[in-house]
């Protein structure tokens, strides 16, 4: 722990010589043991974007920390720039998997492995887009295909866990995978995951709420963690930490469509109970966030730029980036560092409540892929379903109409919270689309 305490994220990026594998896992551990470290993240690709005229290796380094950030199309546009080495194709391939096109981050992985890049890891990469991609047959060849210390590795167990999964291989299979992958590496987080989502589906809730919880504390953190976390906390009644989970995948990915909505249930929800202690808390918060930026001594420019962009409150700093105030006309990094300085005293941050803007969408309608297999490839959320028919869809790990038409009406009905009315629906609504539950 003291390593991590010591790591200068800034000087690895920006300063050192090297930046590698090595490099990036250090980054990763530090925002993981510390997640107030996202910050310095985003400061040091605010810099390197900053940069005029950056050579080939820097747009490398930006396109890795872009990725780290889930910024995947910024990922990708940095890293075509790069220098062409094993480490850009192999976060070409992972930005392109990112954005969902698993062709092109299957071409990625190859171009990688043929770079230098270390070649069970690209294999690895290129089973999990297979998958993806729905070539389940491809990906457990290519799985088979790989032999020697490999197979004890956490990366492998894992991805073979969740490829007997998908096929609908044998339960206990899967489970034992994803045993000896949390034991081979008890931080691989979608390991983890996999785990807790094996438990929460048997019923053993307390061993699925502990492996929630540690595949939620990894960096980058696996979504589905976080998102079924907080679907665990809002069954018991904790529906402030349920919005921190939520929050925490907005802050990576702010356009999230399901962590928007769940978002706004747990809010809703937490509004019907009274905690005097939780309200005072919240009431104090209220007061500072309410208290106007002409209290403090700014410079001029930074008052005026304020001013016409409309901030009045803290608040209103706090629902604001620092890309946003950096985009202001005369607004530099001097009054940056100056409205930093001022939210801090105060413990705030800029951007802190950024995800408190966005306002969800309609459901998204459109097919996920135009092959033969598209219908079974579209979101789950073409369906339109109720809250809890939706949230027990994500307890299960479904999010595809494909993975649901996997399912028994049996197996929706052990979810805990789904009952005949929430089947009725769901089978009410492939009705419509001229499909069944398996069994049907």
């Amino acid at each position: 722990m003291a390593q991590v305490l010591d790591f200068d994220l800034k000087q690895t990026v920006l300063i050192n010589g090297t930046f590698g594998p090595r490099e990036i896992a250090q980054i990763l551990d530090a925002i993981a043991a510390d997640y107030t470290q996202l910050g310095a993240l985003r400061e040091v690709v605010q810099e390197l974007e900053a940069k005029e005229n950056p050579s080939p290796a820097s747009n490398v380094v930006l396109g890795v920390c872009l990725y780290l950030l889930g910024n995947y199309p910024a990922a990708l546009a940095a890293l075509q720039r790069g220098d062409g080495g094993a480490l850009a194709h192999f976060y070409l391939a992972k930005a392109h998997f990112g954005v969902g096109a698993y062709d092109a981050a299957l071409q990625s992985y190859e171009a990688a492995a043929k770079a230098g890049y270390d070649r069970d890891l690209c294999a690895l990469g290129r089973v999990e887009a297979l998958r993806y991609a729905r070539k389940l047959e491809q990906a457990l060849k290519e799985l088979d295909e790989l032999s020697g210390a490999v197979e004890q590795t956490a990366e492998y167990l894992y991805q073979r866990g969740a490829t007997v999964a998908v096929l609908g291989g044998n339960p206990a299979e899967v489970v034992a995978l994803y045993e000896r992958a949390v034991e081979a590496d008890r931080k691989h987080a979608g390991a983890l995951f996999g785990l807790a989502l094996e438990n929460d589906r048997h019923g053993n809730d307390e061993t699925a709420l502990e492996l929630y919880k540690q595949s939620a504390a990894r960096f980058p953190s696996h979504v589905g963690a976080l998102l079924n976390l907080g679907l665990v906390y809002e069954d018991r009644g904790h529906f402030e930490r349920a919005v921190q989970c939520y929050r925490r995948v907005l802050d990576v990915f702010p356009d999230h469509k399901r962590a928007q909505l769940f978002l706004k249930d747990a809010q809703a929800s937490g509004d019907m109970f009274y905690d005097e202690d939780a309200q005072k808390k919240r009431d104090r918060i209220s007061q500072v966030l309410s208290l106007p930026v002409t209290d403090f001594e700014l410079s001029v420019r930074s008052r005026n730029c304020l001013q016409k962009m409309g901030i009045m409150t803290l608040g209103d700093l706090c629902r604001s980036t620092e890309q946003e105030l950096l985009a202001s006309k005369n607004f530099g990094e001097t009054s940056l560092i100056e409205i930093r300085e001022m939210l801090a005293s105060k413990g705030l941050h800029l951007g802190q409540m950024a995800a408190e803007r966005h306002i969800p969408d309609a459901l998204d309608t459109e097919s996920l892929s135009a092959d033969e297999q598209a219908i079974l490839l579209r979101p789950i959320s073409d369906l339109s379903l109720s809250v809890r028919a939706r949230k027990c869809m994500a307890r299960l790990g479904i999010t595809t109409i494909g993975e649901l038409l996997r399912r028994t009406g049996d197996e929706l009905l052990e979810c805990k919270n789904f009952g005949v009315t929430s089947l009725n629906e769901v089978r009410d609504k492939l009705t419509t689309q001229g499909l069944k539950l398996r069994g049907d």
